[in-house]
């Protein structure tokens, strides 16, 4: 927030097939299913996207939740706090690092337990011919194994989700030690919706290198050229979106 004696500027970008949004500058809306939560929507269909993606901050003691409706799946990241989800009657509790993929035809309920942050991504499952669509699944990124990146041992990449053809969506968490890039700029079909959850660094969207930082967001719609490169004095980390593993429809 500036004070009124200072210039109003920011590091927001919007353009056909990017965007770049820090913290600052979101207004809260409010959810009906996370009644008097802080919720922030970080990407939507108005904005290009194929899919919805929320921060959400819930106090301790407040509850929010995902109807299952038979056709949208919900996916959940606690970024920092604690909350008890509860799905299909079996209740999970999760700190920071904790992860949630439930399907559309199962309800998720949701109790702060500390004050929290949490990323919440919602799409349309798109159903794959002679394959059942997978369970609920819920994990711990702590758990999960950092794997080195096309041999590059200061960029690792963590998988929260099975690469799968029952999934039709991935979740990873890619870790860089500072002055460690992807190795490539990157073009291609899939969208992402990516929060950086630590350190700094330089991302490169179409056609212009931006500084990144902490708190920020960046959707990436289909084909948008990408890259990314750590800087700062701790590693930089963020956690991203991507749709995989089903035909490109014609």
């Amino acid at each position: 927030m500036r004070a009124q004696h200072e210039l109003l500027h920011g590091r927001a970008r919007l353009r056909p097939r990017y965007a770049l949004f820090p913290l600052e500058g979101y207004p809260c809306s409010r959810l009906p299913h996370w009644p008097g939560v802080e919720a922030r929507v970080l990407a939507s269909p108005a904005m290009g996207a194929a899919f919805v993606e929320y921060l959400i901050e819930p106090k301790k003691g407040q509850q929010g939740a995902a109807r299952a409706d038979g056709r949208v799946e919900t996916f959940l990241f606690v970024i920092a706090g604690a909350v008890d989800i509860t799905i299909d009657g079996t209740r999970h509790p999760l700190g920071a690092g904790g992860y949630a993929l439930v399907p559309p035809t199962v309800d998720l309920a949701v109790s702060a337990t500390a004050d929290s942050r949490l990323l919440v991504l919602r799409k349309a499952y798109e159903p794959l011919a002679g394959v059942a669509a997978p369970g609920p699944l819920v994990g711990d990124a702590a758990r999960v194994p950092g794997e080195v990146y096309l041999g590059d041992t200061g960029a690792r990449l963590q998988t929260l989700i099975p690469d799968e053809l029952p999934y039709d969506l991935a979740m990873n968490i890619f870790t860089f030690e500072t002055g460690h890039s992807l190795p490539v700029v990157e073009t291609h079909v899939m969208e992402h919706g990516l929060w950086f959850l630590q350190g700094k660094g330089l991302y490169y969207l179409d056609d212009s290198w931006m500084e990144v930082e902490r708190n920020d967001f960046i959707w990436m719609g289909p084909y948008v050229p990408q890259s990314f490169y750590a800087t700062g004095p701790v590693a930089s980390k963020y956690i991203y979106y991507k749709n995989v593993n089903r035909e490109i429809p014609v």
